[in-house]
């Protein structure tokens, strides 16, 4: 085996709209290592990465490879020189069939035609390497996130890289799946390649990593070997202080607490059946449950984003008609949607647009915005969630993902609703985001704010709910006070169809009232069970 590569990377720079992100970054990679690259959202670790392998130009730095300054100007020169990148944002052609895109303009051919045969033969060589099971003609816009992100794992592989970067691989994986890549990585390593790792999950870091760097606010901080830290030294690291990693203890709810938010019956289709809740003031209610299990469906069936095909939703003694986000948010009810870049912000749009569009009737003086007024709450709300890297009047998608997340909620928050639904809170953002969105929850709650919150992250669901219910197969199926359940329990129920206590899914179209099931009896919810169903 030749000897592994070493890459120098010096000076790096950027800055977005006179705002700098990187700030004259300086480290080392090396062959045969996985490389920990860490920070908060917004510390510039996506843009040093781009930068690296020729998808951002950087205003100042070089990369050495063996001693040997190298241009990597586009992400042609990139791979030239051997650095490939698995971005956050895939870059499929959702038209093409899998084998095409993981062959994409490196086909196999023979005097000037493609040879198909032998591609497939390498493409079931890669899966048997990876364990992936993808179908080599399957149309990439028909396949799950999980699986597309497969597809550019599986192109890095192809290219034959020495460097390949990974931003946030894992963020759409179940957890078997990221086992298996996990090992991808390591085996990748052993051949002499240098891994580039970004990740939020610090043990999954710690536990593939050989060396780890740490950004903080543009700026270097550290780098070392991954086994002198700790998951809370790397926090310590990243923020610049420690952290509280535990979830804040949510205010007890008064006897006396007003419903504010009941919903009766609510179905659609078979996604869901039947399900009812109340939410009094002051009070956060978590779900928790498989993909599919009816979690997102629920929500925008009771918000009104899909039309109901029976029950009722009543807020604040208000009824809320089926299909209607208008005459819910005029109810007082507000929604954070799962997809942040897909449902909830307008990407190329200012963020003080995206902070104030969701009230923009309440600022309109005959028919006109009023700027003044807009800039005034929009600036005022974003001082509130601390959002960092950008001023108004730049684009929102030169915010960190976290940064991103804290708009969404002020989008909606700036008409003070009685009612919060929030579909994964806390998904692609940083430990240091988390606890404040986590925060945020807890106080809004205790402001008398009623908070229906949906998470993959059964951990999140336990530490933040005053109440905890299950779903699956679009019922509730589950229900636990604070401190009843663990997340086994609740991971149990959320898979099982034949535990005593629980009934077999209704056939589509029938109804099934959710009951109170024992709390002896096995339940469900947490980051796990929704990533072992994706």
């Amino acid at each position: 085996m030749s000897q592994p590569v070493r890459i120098d990377l010096e000076g790096f720079g950027k800055a977005y709209g006179g705002v700098p992100v990187l700030r004259d970054v300086s480290f080392t990679l090396y062959g045969g290592r996985v490389h920990g690259l860490l920070g908060e959202n917004g510390a510039g670790k996506s843009t040093l990465l781009k930068a690296v392998c020729g998808a951002v130009a950087p205003d100042t730095g070089r990369v050495l490879l063996d001693g040997r300054p190298i241009s990597v100007g586009s992400p042609r020169d990139a791979l030239r020189h051997g650095f490939a990148l698995i971005s956050q944002e895939l870059a499929l052609v959702p038209a093409m069939t899998v084998l095409d895109n993981v062959y994409l303009g490196r086909w196999h051919n023979r005097l000037g035609w493609r040879s198909g045969r032998k591609d497939g033969r390498t493409f079931a060589r890669l899966l048997e390497r990876t364990g992936f099971e993808l179908d080599p003609s399957a149309l990439v816009r028909d396949l799950p996130l999980a699986a597309q992100q497969q597809v550019e794992i599986l192109r890095a592989l192809v290219s034959g890289a020495s460097v390949i970067g990974m931003d946030e691989p894992t963020a759409l994986l179940t957890k078997t799946e990221t086992d298996r890549l996990m090992a991808v990585i390591r085996q990748l390593a052993a051949d002499g390649t240098a891994v580039v790792l970004i990740s939020h999950f610090l043990e999954e870091v710690l536990s593939v990593c050989d060396d780890v760097t740490v950004l903080r606010d543009g700026r270097h901080v550290v780098t070392g070997p991954a086994a002198e830290q700790t998951p809370d030294s790397l926090v310590r690291h990243m923020v610049g202080r420690p952290l509280e990693l535990m979830y804040p203890e949510p205010a007890p709810v008064a006897p006396s607490a007003p419903v504010l938010l009941s919903a009766r019956d609510v179905r659609r289709g078979t996604a869901v059946r039947g399900v009812s809740v109340e939410i009094r003031a002051g009070e956060i209610v978590g779900v928790a449950g498989l993909v599919g299990s009816g979690r997102s469906e629920t929500l925008r069936a009771i918000f009104g984003a899909d039309a109901r095909d029976g029950g009722t939703v009543v807020v604040d003694d208000r009824a809320v008609p089926s299909g209607s986000p208008p005459q819910a948010m005029a109810a007082g009810m507000a929604m954070v949607p799962e997809s942040r870049k897909e449902q909830g912000l307008v990407l190329a749009r200012s963020v003080r647009e995206n902070m104030a569009l969701a009230s923009l009737g309440s600022r309109q003086l005959a028919g006109f915005v009023q700027g003044g007024a807009e800039r005034s709450v929009a600036g005022t709300m974003l001082r509130d969630l601390d959002v960092r890297g950008s001023d108004l009047s730049g684009p929102v998608w030169t915010l960190s993902g976290g940064n991103q997340q804290k708009v969404l909620f002020g989008k909606w928050l700036l008409e003070r609703p009685r009612v919060l639904l929030v579909d994964e809170p806390t998904r692609g953002v940083d430990v240091a985001a988390k606890s404040q969105i986590h925060r945020l929850l807890v106080d809004l709650a205790a402001e008398g704010m009623a908070v229906l919150m949906v998470s993959s992250e059964v951990e999140e669901v336990l530490g933040l709910s005053h109440r905890v219910l299950v779903m699956r197969h679009g019922r509730l199926v589950a229900e636990y006070a604070r401190g009843e359940a663990t997340r086994e329990q609740v991971l149990a129920m959320a898979f099982a169809d034949d535990l005593p206590g629980t009934d077999p899914p209704p056939e589509p179209g029938g109804r099934a009232a959710p009951g109170r099931v024992d709390p002896t009896t096995p339940t469900v919810s947490s980051r796990t069970s929704t990533e072992e169903q994706r």
